[in-house]
């Protein structure tokens, strides 16, 4: 057996296979042997057929098997020994190989295509992202503490409509002389009364009680984005709404606030020993600051690999890539038709981020590992696990321990929290690469930016 390879292009391959018939005929001898102890023939008993016949038979499969057999150990081996950063697995090139015929041929050549992996350097240079800190102001806090205080209050079914109440109940598009417009909309809602612009027409819902009509013009009384989502809308055409509406009060519900007392602080922060609203609004700011400087990180995150996937200047053998896509695709629709007409907008760039991020796991790992996916299993875990009586806290850290390793096993279960580690890794390479400058903005402009 003879394996050569030609250099096409920089990255591009093409692999030649030579197979003489000395490279398989032991192993064809031996499943011949094989096949003849346990082949049942008409007319003989069975392993008495003679081996001539057994051959007649059989023995062009068998060279068929062996031979690809030989050339799936030779193939991978010789890439190996080779050292080649292969990209994906190398395709058959039938078109050179031409028609084999192993019933006649002694003497085999295979052609192989294959692509080395695209030298990816990475532009850190053209980085120029900057990390956001929030600062949380004290009237923030103080919408957070009532929002909170909203979150575990006490539910209630008024008789009236009063103020920020949730309200239920049919609504039906009027024409222009006030009658029930023929193919209009028709449906069932439901909104919050502090979704109604202005005063004016809050006054209109105000005092209310089941089964009264209310009618009001849409688009005086709630926003676009709010009719969107109140009447289940396209955007396009909520913009355009602008009827007046018959709307059936059916339900009215109202949530009242709890106390800001000892009793709310224990519920939302558990263990703290919160004792007064100073200390619970300190908390609650801090809390504040912790999730949106984590989005903070993530915006960062996005920001960089986007700069680098923008500055990517890595060749990459695009004919082999897009023969690999259908090679391992059982999709009838992905056709060469298909990836042409996506490529630059849907298999480029995915494959570009697929680079990008070997590269930088090529400069620090960003996969999280087994130990750190069961720390943080743990993590989440240890809250919620009550000691049993008569077991010591080595035993609660055993079960614990056990628990973590059976959820560890099922990793397709566990995405998000690999995504959420691997976000991490990612920062705090980025964080130590580039050592980016911190800039203080509001919550305001941080969710305009996250935009």
């Amino acid at each position: 057996m003879n394996i050569t390879r030609e250099q096409i292009s920089n990255l591009d391959l093409s692999v030649k296979i030579e197979i003489v018939e000395n490279d398989y005929a032991e192993r064809v001898a031996k499943q011949l042997k094989s096949y003849k102890q346990k082949a049942s023939v008409p007319g003989f008993r069975k392993g008495m057929a003679p081996m001539g016949l057994i051959e007649r038979m059989y023995k062009h499969a068998i060279v068929a098997d062996e031979v690809n057999n030989i050339i799936g150990e030779s193939l991978y081996k010789y890439l190996d020994d080779e050292k080649l950063d292969i990209l994906g697995t190398p395709l058959a090139n039938d078109e050179k190989t031409g028609d084999i015929d192993f019933a006649t041929a002694k003497d085999f050549t295979f052609y192989f295509d294959a692509a080395l992996y695209p030298q990816v350097e990475l532009a850190w240079d053209k980085v120029d992202a900057k990390l956001n800190q929030i600062k949380v102001t004290p009237k923030e806090a103080e919408k957070q503490v009532e929002e909170i205080a909203q979150r575990f209050g006490e539910f209630k079914t008024p008789e009236t409509i009063g103020e920020g109440d949730m309200i239920y109940g049919k609504a039906v598009e009027l024409d222009k002389k006030g009658e029930v417009k023929e193919d209009g909309l028709s449906s069932f809602i439901s909104f919050s009364l502090t979704q109604v612009k202005d005063d004016e027409q809050k006054a209109l819902f105000l005092g209310h009680k089941a089964e009264d009509k209310i009618r009001f013009v849409a688009n005086k009384t709630f926003t676009p984005s709010e009719i969107e989502k109140i009447f289940h809308m396209e955007n396009a055409d909520a913009k355009k709404f602008k009827s007046e509406v018959e709307f059936t009060l059916s339900g009215i519900s109202h949530i009242e606030p709890a106390e800001i007392n000892e009793e709310l602080f224990a519920k939302v922060f558990p263990g703290q020993e919160i004792k007064d609203a100073a200390a619970f609004k300190k908390a609650v700011t801090k809390d504040m600051e912790k999730a949106y400087n984590e989005q903070c990180q993530i915006l960062y995150v996005n920001e960089v690999r986007k700069a680098l996937l923008d500055n990517f200047t890595a060749e990459i053998p695009e004919a082999f890539l897009k023969r690999f896509i259908i090679s391992r695709n059982q999709d009838k629709d992905v056709t060469p038709e298909s990836i042409e007409a996506n490529w630059a907008e849907k298999y480029l760039p995915s494959l570009k981020w697929e680079f990008v991020d070997n590269e930088l796991n090529k400069v620090g790992s960003i996969e999280p590992t087994r130990d750190e996916l069961l720390a943080e299993i743990k993590n989440i875990l240890r809250p919620n696990v009550q000691k049993l009586a008569d077991e010591t806290d080595e035993q609660v850290e055993e079960r614990l321990n056990q628990t973590a390793e059976s959820i560890a096993k099922d990793r397709q279960n566990l995405g998000q929290l690999i995504d959420k580690l691997s976000s991490e890794k990612i920062f705090k390479l980025f964080q130590d690469k580039l050592n980016p400058e911190v800039e203080k903005i509001s919550i305001k402009d941080f969710t305009e930016k996250a935009k």
